[in-house]
């Protein structure tokens, strides 16, 4: 929970204004006057987030960005701009600003800089978790097959042991008592398979077998005593290894790894037989814990919601999860940068390299290529596996998509940006507002009805384009559900026509419809196909009337079926437009009639067209006119 933040502004009354807002919002506030103190504040209290003026005597806002990334990269820094500052603003983006707001700042704005802030950060501390959680779980698995391995090495070294026991052989007493602390079945037998000692252990879990044959302690011994572990060693001479079951004085049943060994006299005959039996019992239950763990493991590694690769010093892939497998594909055993990038050469800033160079965790943010050719943006945060000697002999990759995040930022960062350019035009026309009120107020004062229609149509025309460029930006803003219907084409192109119609004959252009009959029906959202057909049009009336070249000027609505397609085409004999113009046509923010315009509307037409699997073409002479093409599928009924 993030519950400080810097503010830095050098003009002390927005200082007070925006720290009173903050602490109003929950957070506790700390204000420099400049980026020499801001520095200080920030080294003194280390707050997550710096709010910092761009232009300020002495450190600027950049440096202080800058600084304050060097120390603390993961510090996210909101820039506050004045008019002018776009490109310093967008600079301070490069240097990974975390966003940028205009003065005057207002709350709302403020309240969402900061909860984007605050969301990047808790992304970063869920990273981090899941990083170490998998450090730790893999430490832990480690140290449990080391364990395991260990108990497997303790039947080897019980062999040892019983070879060392034949220099003992010849001081042999009839007594195996410094056996007694020993946690296994110790049992010594004569060549005739007779037992002539026992160990307390044996003794307490299997009873008193001394003077017994040795086979009567196995399960179904009696039915077969030359098959007995000790009768093999007498039969061979030779050391024996085998898996038995023993049945215990409370009549269970027991497996038991059984090892013997001969113990040979003076004459080099076999005179007695050591056996130690193992208990694999608790062998059994680790081998079970273990599988139980890895499988564990292995779900909480595949079902992790990130990519996660488990990468070699050479940076082949040792082993990945689900998820990276889903995006990139079966990769394991190739090349880290290939599976991902799809490069030949390992990535510059490679933090898996980093993590091998120094063995601390690195991260960066970069984009991944997919299997399906596809790009994501994603971070990445890296984590050393050691082994016993702490050396780093894997590094751990977790990488989370942060695509979505990525562009929701650059939406609500471009469309700060059309809303900074588009306040001077906006003001602009709030200017000639205001004369076109007074003068319609002039006219009803002095009952002057020319002076009071002529202002009301200025009045009428600025509202109109004040509406286009604010449902323009609320268009390019708002994400919204399309509202499928079935459509006749005629009825639709038919009102199409009935709201642009009007406009272009009242200011001297010809509008003729041809429309080719028997034109079907498609499936789509009238509400945004209609408005994107009348931007077409408006648009072909505007460049007539920007003509003054040609005395007659007209716009041909035109729609015909070709094939299974509806065709809809605007044809104008305006201006027309160049070679360069006609290529960025349809790019967002682009606009033909500079201030005029908003950049939008034919981006929003080419997307309208896109959401209902069309597309839209167009073809233009600078001096002759513009011809626009939609091509729309009809449904199958029409």
């Amino acid at each position: 929970m993030v519950d400080s933040l810097l503010l830095v502004d050098d003009e002390d009354g927005i200082r007070r204004v925006v720290a009173i807002t903050l602490a109003d919002m929950g957070y506790e506030v700390f204000t420099a006057a400049s980026g020499e103190e801001a520095m200080r504040a920030f080294r003194e209290h280390h707050p997550p987030i710096v709010i910092t003026d761009i232009r300020m005597p002495g450190m600027s806002g950049i440096d202080l960005l800058r600084a304050v990334k060097l120390e603390s990269p993961d510090t996210e820094v909101i820039m506050i701009t004045g008019h002018g500052d776009l490109d310093v603003a967008i600079e301070s983006l490069k240097l990974s600003a975390a966003d940028f707001i205009n003065k005057p700042v207002s709350p709302e704005v403020l309240e969402i800089a900061l909860r984007r802030a605050t969301e990047r950060i808790e992304m970063r501390a869920k990273m981090r978790e899941y990083t170490e959680n998998l450090e730790r779980l893999v430490q832990e698995q480690a140290a449990r097959i080391v364990d395991y391995e260990r108990q497997k090495a303790a039947g080897q070294v019980m062999e040892g042991l019983t070879q060392a026991l034949q220099g003992l052989s010849k001081d042999f007493a009839g007594d195996i008592r410094f056996f007694n602390d020993l946690p296994s079945f110790v049992s010594l037998h004569d060549r005739h398979g007779t037992v002539l000692s026992v160990n307390r252990y044996y003794k307490d879990r299997l009873g008193d077998k001394v003077g017994l044959g040795s086979w009567e302690v196995y399960k179904n011994g009696t039915d077969a005593p030359d098959g007995s572990p000790v009768a093999r060693t007498l039969a061979t001479g030779q050391s024996q290894h085998s898996r038995e079951v023993v049945v215990c004085v409370n009549g269970n049943d027991h497996p038991v790894m059984v090892h013997t060994v001969p113990i040979r006299g003076a004459n080099g005959e076999v005179e007695l037989v050591l056996e130690i039996s193992g208990d694999v019992g608790e062998v059994r239950r680790l081998q079970d814990e273990l599988r139980n763990t890895q499988q564990l493991y292995r779900q909480l590694f595949d079902e992790t919601p990130c990519a996660i690769a488990l990468v070699n010093p050479d940076l082949t892939i040792a082993a990945a999860n689900r998820r990276f497998r889903k995006e990139f594909g079966e990769h394991e055993g190739a090349l880290c940068h290939r599976a991902c990038h799809g490069r030949n050469d390992p990535c510059p800033e490679c933090p898996a390299l980093l993590t091998f160079k120094d063995g601390q965790s690195h991260r960066l943010e970069t984009q991944f290529l997919t299997c399906g050719g596809g790009r994501i943006n994603a971070l990445v945060w890296t984590a050393p596996i050691r082994d016993a000697q702490d050396r780093v002999v894997q590094v751990l990759e977790l990488a989370a998509d942060i695509t979505e995040v990525r562009r929701l930022q650059e939406h609500l960062t471009s469309l700060g940006m059309l809303i900074a350019s588009l306040s001077h035009g906006i003001k602009g026309l709030l200017t000639a507002l205001d004369g076109a009120m007074y003068k319609v107020n002039s006219g009803l004062a002095k009952g002057d009805q020319t002076r009071l229609t002529e202002g009301w149509e200025s009045v009428t025309q600025l509202v109109g384009r004040i509406k286009g460029m604010v449902m323009d930006i609320l268009f390019w803003a708002r994400k919204r559900d399309m509202n499928i219907q079935d459509l006749d084409v005629a009825e639709l192109l038919g009102g199409v026509a009935d709201s642009a119609g009007p406009k272009a004959e009242k200011l001297g252009v010809s509008f003729v419809r041809e429309f080719q009959s028997g034109l079907g029906r498609l499936v789509g959202d009238p509400s945004v196909l209609a408005p994107a057909l009348v931007n077409l049009l408006e648009n072909a009336v505007d460049a007539c009337v920007q003509d003054t070249a040609k005395k007659e000027h007209r716009v041909v609505f035109r729609a015909y079926r070709k094939d299974e397609d509806l065709v809809v085409e605007v044809e104008d004999n305006g201006i027309g437009m160049d070679r360069e113009t006609l290529e960025k046509l349809f790019s967002v923010f682009f606009s033909t009639k500079g201030s005029k315009g908003t950049g939008l509307g034919l981006f929003i037409v080419r997307k309208a067209v896109d959401q209902h699997g069309g597309d839209i073409e167009a073809d233009s002479e600078q001096g002759k006119g513009s011809v626009f093409r939609v091509f729309l599928p009809l449904s199958e009924c029409a």
